[in-house]
């Protein structure tokens, strides 16, 4: 029973007992979860690099995952008996990509590059969510990994037809997500409609605001000066006014003048959908009985500082109201992607790309001669 959420059990958080009843899900096969820990985990040990001890049990964790995840057909990853696959489905190369920045082990490098691997996993299939990173689709994120192995170390053959790929891909997503193209709807007042009008916008915008950020600073690093669109040339301040546009729009420039940030600005929700933020602070509660401050007409006590809700509808509508999740109900997901966004764009112009600390582990890269022509037979 977590702090955040709509079932019907409220109480503090703090206030739950461990022997209180809590609905579970028990797997026996799931690979991809698998993958999306093994990625936690890969990516933390590169945080905690330099706690080697910790480190080293971060990278373990991960490899035994990653061999759980990919188990069943060798390094082709299927997923077939694995319910969680349809939530999951971009987790195997997500999870490999940073397994080779943790270890620098060329085997995972292949994977990453294996052809079948990113066809299993769709990832350069089209579709209305072509583009847009989420709590379970990783593809955006993985081929931005990617994209940034090949600009920053290197890779020639057997590598780079693949990187490539990715990288051609990254530059058509960041194209979709500039005004002009028409892949994503905007409101009226100009948030991009990255889930196509579908309640809780804001956890996909602030997504596209970060790696699009994060891309520039990879293009000003190399001295690029943007990307083309088709026949059309966009320079970087066109991605980044992107992203400062949409991070705008969600603390208060929009039609309501409402800040989506709770604490952010004079005018924000008043009603999160948040168990710790509507119960008094003082007032302890059962599971049921305190459904009444769920119900409540008041606002909540609590200012839940900081916290990102779902965000407007489609024609930048919004309802204050706890008994509507879709508005007023803050998710883990989305406020990981507002804060990569904001210390994204906080660094703006100062902060540079640090281009040897996500590498630290990988060694320094020798590039194979492709294999010589066949012989000329007349």
């Amino acid at each position: 029973m977590p702090s955040t959420g709509r079932g019907n059990g409220w109480m503090h958080p703090e206030d739950i007992a461990s022997n209180d009843h809590r609905e579970a899900y028990k797997f026996y096969e799931c690979p991809a979860l698998a993958g999306e820990m093994a990625a936690a985990l890969a990516s933390a040990s590169i945080v905690f690099k330099d706690s080697q001890d910790y480190s080293r049990k971060l990278v373990h964790g991960a490899e035994v995952l990653f061999k759980f995840a990919t188990r069943e057909q060798g390094a082709k990853f299927t997923g077939v008996a694995d319910p969680s696959s349809v939530y999951y489905n971009s987790n195997d190369y997500w999870a490999g990509a940073w397994l080779y920045c943790a270890t620098g082990n060329s085997s995972y490098q292949r994977f990453v590059t294996d052809p079948s691997v990113a066809d299993h996993s769709s990832a350069f299939s089209g579709g209305p969510d072509r583009g847009v990173l989420s709590w379970n689709k990783k593809h955006t994120g993985a081929q931005l990994l990617l994209t940034r192995m090949r600009m920053f170390l290197g890779y020639g053959y057997p590598y780079e037809e693949m990187l490539r790929r990715f990288h051609n891909q990254v530059d058509e997503i960041m194209c979709s997500y500039l005004p002009g193209f028409t892949n994503f709807g905007r409101t009226p007042g100009g948030l991009i409609q990255l889930n196509h009008g579908k309640p809780g916008p804001l956890q996909y915008v602030v997504n596209s605001a970060f790696l699009t950020t994060l891309y520039t600073d990879y293009l000003e690093a190399l001295n690029m000066r943007g990307i083309h669109c088709g026949p059309k040339f966009h320079a970087n301040k066109d991605l980044r006014s992107f992203a400062r546009t949409q991070m705008d729009y969600i603390l208060g420039k929009n039609p309501r003048r409402m800040s989506y940030v709770v604490g952010f600005g004079n005018h924000f929700p008043q009603y999160v959908l948040h168990r710790g933020a509507s119960i008094p602070k003082n007032k302890k509660t059962s599971c049921q009985a305190g459904q009444k401050w769920r119900d409540s007409l008041e606002p909540n006590p609590n200012i839940i500082v900081g916290a990102m809700v779902g965000g407007p509808d489609r024609k930048d509508g919004f309802r204050d109201s706890r008994s509507n999740y879709n508005y007023t109900e803050p998710t883990i997901a989305g406020n990981v992607g507002l804060v990569a966004a904001l210390v994204a764009l906080s660094g703006e112009g100062t902060a540079g790309i640090d281009r040897n600390t996500m590498f630290y582990a990988v060694p320094p890269m020798f590039t194979t001669r492709p294999p010589p022509p066949s012989p000329w037979i007349p």
